[in-house]
This record gives structure tokens, sequence and C-alpha cells, in this order.
């Protein structure tokens, strides 16, 4: 667990933690020591990328569930499990994008309030769009009601 420790940089609790998720997996000595397979350096590579992109562990989890347990996956493996995820990626930048792009026009008049902004929220219409903050959301695709025969 040291060593492993040592290589990914991760602290042994974090190990234990990964673990416990089914992320990685170890098998035990005679001595009880815990010995991991050189692919486990992989799998908390791509769990340590996963986190820094806002994929939560259950999904990473999920997608290690496809993956060879024995062994050491091969590219084809790590690039179907990149593409899957690559559309989320997409997706959460483009709402960081938009939620950006609105903060800025909201905070850079100084008023700090919707209900008074005249610029964004004239007459409070955006108390009638509900709870939350719909200036601030992606808007929703439309969907047409289905048609009657």
């Amino acid at each position: 667990m040291g060593q492993l420790a040592a290589r990914s940089g991760l602290s042994v609790s974090a190990l234990h933690f990964y673990e416990r998720q089914g992320l990685i997996g170890s098998r035990r000595t005679s001595g009880n020591q815990r010995r991991y397979p050189r692919s486990v350096l992989r799998r908390v590579a791509v769990v340590r990328a996963a986190q820094q992109a806002g994929i939560p562990l259950a999904t990473v989890a999920a997608a290690f569930e496809h993956l060879p347990h024995d062994g050491v996956p091969d590219q084809s493996d790590w690039q179907e499990l990149s593409g899957a995820w690559r559309d989320e990626i997409e997706a959460r930048i483009a709402q960081l994008e938009h939620l950006r792009d609105r903060l800025d026009g909201c905070i850079g008049c100084g008023c700090l309030s919707l209900s008074a902004c005249s610029l964004i929220n004239p007459d409070d219409r955006q108390g009638a769009a509900g709870p939350g903050a719909p200036a601030l959301e992606p808007a929703e695709p439309r969907r047409e009601p289905p048609h009657s025969p």
C-alpha cells in the first residue's frame, strides 16, 4: 500500500477509500499484506483525471465494471472509456461557459439583486419563472407536446 501511495501520489487513506468503492482491487499475501497489480496505477490515474473533470466516482466505478479485472486494459479499453466521458465533459464545459457569461453581466452592474436589477430583470420578471436563478441556468430544449391522432 505504501509503494502504491508513493507511486500514485495519493494518501493511503484515499487508496483505501478507492478500494472500498470498488475502483481498485488487491490480493492479500499470507501475511495479510495487500498486493496490487501494475494496472492499478493506470486505474488510479484515470480516477484522478475523472475527478478533475468533475465526473462522479460512481460513474467511474460503473465504467470500470466493463474493463478487464485481470491484467492491464488495452488502448481500445481506455479509448472507449474516455469517449464515453467526452460528451459529459463537453456538456459540463458548455454549462460552465453559460454560467460564466451570465454571471459577468449580473455582477458587473453592481446591484447584486435580481429583484431590483433594471438591466437583467426589469420589474422582477424572473420571479415569475420560479425558484432558483433562471437567468443563470441554461435553457432547456423546447419539447413539443405529442400529437394526438
